[in-house]
């Protein structure tokens, strides 16, 4: 009997020992239902096979091909990663849709003994429960954004706030970037539909009831996008400022991206990017910098001729003050400590 999905709170109250996500390694990467393992019954290369052969000869060769990869690969499966389930084991399968990959590979379980079963509709299924609380439902929090000039300290004091008990949500993390020109040196971002998973699972675990404060961004953090359930709720919630003085946020800058001067050449790159927005004249005094080493003063240089400039321009559109502000001091532990009391008492 397949296992039709309802949503996620359900899915990990059902008991399944284990959820396997029998697609291939490149589909499983992109994305896949939190808390699955993945065994591929067809590996990237051969499910490429096997489509050509469907489309350029016939369907029936595919199937008998597909089949002897599937069986071979599923028994690999077994013997590697199954043999020592006791009989009780229960898990639940999964390929794209629901059809033969995660069916050939249930009825081989079933068969040993173990109470197996099919996810009705695969990652599919999923997938439209994913569209369907992120772009089509509305988001049951009551938003708050932490806003502020680039380097007030604003990720880390989501971290501080969490310590103390509010309710945060980490964008950044989430899209694995820094939300800025240098973001995507900290390495690969997940796909768009991974995001989206994994801010929905996030989203799953925290409670309505409480107010959620997530860092202000735009509508996108590198190359991922905030679904329309979020961006609306965020665009238009209340707000609270973190001000800090320049040269305190310079100095924060350049201890918290220290870890750019390993990676001069890409960070060269970035910022050439910004030679149309900021003149060749500008960004060739960055690289200056960037070449003496100068981390302090490059970072002192970029929030005054790039970010204040940039965030100047958008808090004028924005129409409502905010509804408190935080002096952040010298930015010091102490004092994004006192910071994030504030915020904290703000929350409740």
């Amino acid at each position: 009997m397949a296992y039709s999905l309802t949503d996620l709170p359900t899915l990990q109250s059902e008991g399944f020992d284990t959820i396997i996500d029998v697609r291939t390694p490149a589909e499983f990467a992109e994305d896949h239902v939190p808390g699955a393992v993945n065994m591929p019954v067809l590996s990237n290369e051969e499910r490429a096979e096997v489509g050509t052969i469907y489309v350029q000869e016939s369907p029936f060769k595919a199937r008998k091909i597909g089949a002897t990869r599937v069986a071979r690969n599923a028994a690999n499966a077994i013997e590697e990663h199954l043999l020592h389930k006791e009989g009780g084991w229960r898990p639940l399968v999964y390929c794209w849709r629901g059809g033969q990959r995660s069916g050939s590979f249930t009825t081989i379980l079933q068969q040993i003994g173990w109470r197996a079963q099919v996810l009705e509709g695969g990652y599919q299924s999923w997938r439209r429960h994913v569209v369907a609380q992120l772009y089509d439902a509305t988001l049951p929090f009551k938003v708050i954004r932490l806003d502020g000039y680039t380097g007030t300290a604003k990720t880390e004091l989501l971290g501080r706030v969490a310590r103390l008990g509010g309710q945060v949500l980490d964008l950044e993390g989430l899209a694995k970037h820094r939300g800025s020109i240098l973001g995507d040196i900290d390495g690969v971002q997940p796909a768009q539909k991974g995001f989206e998973t994994a801010l929905l699972e996030t989203l799953t675990s925290l409670d309505p009831a409480k107010p959620l404060l997530i860092e202000a961004e735009s509508a996108r953090i590198g190359t991922v996008r905030l679904p329309p359930a979020l961006w609306n709720a965020m665009k238009d919630s209340p707000r609270i400022e973190v001000e800090a003085a320049p040269h305190h946020r310079a100095r924060f800058l350049a201890t918290a991206y220290k870890d750019l001067s390993a990676d001069a050449p890409a960070l060269t790159t970035r910022l050439n990017h910004l030679r149309p927005l900021a003149g060749h004249a500008t960004v060739e005094k960055w690289l200056s910098l960037l070449d003496a080493n100068q981390n302090e003063a490059l970072a002192h240089a970029l929030i005054a001729e790039h970010y204040d400039p940039a965030y100047a321009r958008l808090i004028r559109s924005k129409t409502a003050p905010p509804i408190a502000t935080i002096d952040a001091g010298d930015l010091s532990d102490r004092a994004l400590n006192a910071a994030a009391a504030q915020i904290a008492h703000l929350l409740t």
